[in-house]
């Protein structure tokens, strides 16, 4: 349903692959990503085969989470509630803001093996933690090409929909949350924000993949029932592939980890990457 067009269906915008690469820093190849997880949540991802995506705006359950994540940079908010729609005088730019970031989703990874990455997630964990080490040029070819249309479907509440999603990848820029403006010039495409973070998490020196949908309208279902955005998402991937390929050429693991827990359930689910230990 469209905001210019109250009550008209339209077709929902399909998404697609980068198509906001030339506003976005990405690694050159040969770069290496690390993602910690809880071992129970990485088996559940093989087993289960998928990466899991948060919405961004739904980071607010963990000690040290930034509740900013996606949002429009203080600076921007004035302008960008005073540029209203021409078809829709009641809508404003900073309107069309919020619903894209409850619409966007992020798989995140650090450029570096640091000791803050290894201190600050994936905690809580009975069998310890781990850090997958992925290839970014791999793991970016991989993605896109199951994006591309006709390999990739979206499918919600067990119903297949229009393939809604761009995926796009980035370095996030970190900068003085309270200062900084991106609409000094022009308002600021609605992927800028999902890459801005305030310069107190730099240490993170996070790469980001993203999934965003339109943000304007609502999604609609054929019954006519509007479309929900969950706080988390499960894209396709295939690990047992990725161990194969070098996509992720090794876990690495802590000393409190229960590596003979972690090894023997790989050899039950029949994959079996190179497991280290990063001392």
């Amino acid at each position: 349903m469209s905001k210019e067009s109250p009550g008209k269906r339209v077709p929902a915008p399909l998404g697609g692959v980068e198509p906001h690469a030339h506003l976005l820093k990405a690694p050159s190849d040969g770069q290496m990503l690390y993602k910690m997880m809880t071992v129970e949540n990485l088996l559940r991802s093989i087993r289960n085969s998928y990466l899991h995506f948060n919405r961004v705006d739904s980071y607010s359950d963990f000690p040290g989470a930034d509740a900013n994540d996606g949002r429009q940079l203080p600076k921007d908010l004035p302008g960008n509630a005073t540029a209203k729609f021409d078809s829709n005088p009641s809508f404003s730019a900073a309107d069309y803001f919020n619903t894209s970031r409850a619409r966007t989703y992020t798989c995140c990874f650090s450029l570096e093996n640091s000791d803050f990455i290894w201190k600050n997630y994936a905690s809580g964990s009975a069998k310890g933690k781990v850090c997958l080490v992925f290839d970014f040029a791999k793991l970016r070819s991989v993605i896109n090409a199951s994006m591309r249309p006709g390999n990739s479907a979206l499918e919600h509440c067990g119903i297949k929909c229009h393939r809604i999603f761009s995926v796009n990848y980035g370095i996030v820029e970190y900068v003085a949350w309270d200062d900084h403006q991106a609409n000094s010039d022009y308002i600021a495409n609605p992927i800028k924000y999902t890459y801005l973070k305030s310069a107190e998490y730099c240490d993170e020196k996070e790469l980001r993949i993203s999934l965003s949908a339109f943000g304007l309208g609502k999604f609609v279902l054929q019954d006519g029932s509007e479309m929900a955005f969950p706080s988390g998402l499960q894209m396709g991937f295939d690990f047992s592939a990725a161990f194969s390929d070098g996509t992720i050429p090794e876990i690495l693991y802590a000393a409190d980890c229960d590596s003979d827990f972690l090894r023997s359930e790989m050899e039950k689910i029949r994959t079996s990457p190179r497991v280290d230990s990063p001392q």
